[in-house]
């Protein structure tokens, strides 16, 4: 029998190639490419953008050419728009609709998506539309989350009233409940006033009539 310890051609246990082990020597995969919405281009994206570009996340918002991408939603978030659609779509007249997780096209770099928005029935032009036209809104609703805070309390308010949009509401939640911030257009300075913060219940008269008992979200 030959000598084990003199046999060179048999390896140690530590020296056998394992089952499966990468070559060495082997070049490593190319990157896959990203895609074009990673860069911006100088300018920054615009509104037609967001019909255009293959792969965004659904629900992607531009706000003065930059995109914005919506975070995982909380259940307040979703509980207080499942109530206000709800209740905007049983007070409003024939001649509106309540829309949402729909765009508003407010100009060349601006294309928010409100949380809820009210519009007007004729503005729905075809079964594949995907933006409004601010002209088209009454009301927009936007529904603070840790996320989006200064978008929903400092810009989105300007960009909707310098677009025209007469009514905008503001939700925050305070202790679990939700928080009203009614506002409407002055039209001689393009500006937002407060005209009221509604707490348990949320009563106004326009753009029509609507009686929202918001403590309601606890039985939801």
């Amino acid at each position: 029998m030959p000598d084990r310890e003199d046999d060179m051609s048999i390896a140690s246990p530590a020296e056998r190639p394992s089952a499966g082990a990468p070559d060495a020597e082997a070049e490593p995969p190319e990157p896959e490419p990203l895609p074009v919405w990673v860069f911006p281009p100088e300018k920054g994206f615009v509104a037609g953008d967001l019909d255009r570009l293959r792969g965004i996340p659904p629900h992607t918002e531009l706000v003065d050419g930059t995109l914005v991408f919506v975070s995982p939603q909380t259940r307040f978030h979703s509980l207080i728009v499942d109530l206000l659609i709800y209740a905007l779509r049983q007070a409003v007249p024939a001649e509106l609709r309540v829309r949402r997780q729909m765009t508003v096209t407010l100009g060349e770099r601006q294309r928010p998506e409100p949380d809820v928005m009210v519009t007007r029935a004729d503005a729905d032009r075809e079964r594949k539309q995907t933006a409004y036209r601010p002209e088209d809104v009454v009301l927009a609703v936007e529904v603070v989350s840790d996320e989006s805070e200064i978008r929903d309390r400092e810009r989105k308010p300007v960009i909707y009233a310098q677009a025209g949009i007469t009514h905008f509401w503001r939700v925050e939640e305070t202790d679990d409940r939700p928080t009203v911030y009614v506002y409407e257009l002055d039209p001689a300075t393009r500006t937002y006033a407060l005209m009221g913060i509604h707490h348990d219940r949320l009563k106004v008269s326009v753009p029509f009539d609507v009686d929202i008992d918001l403590t309601e979200i606890d039985g939801l």
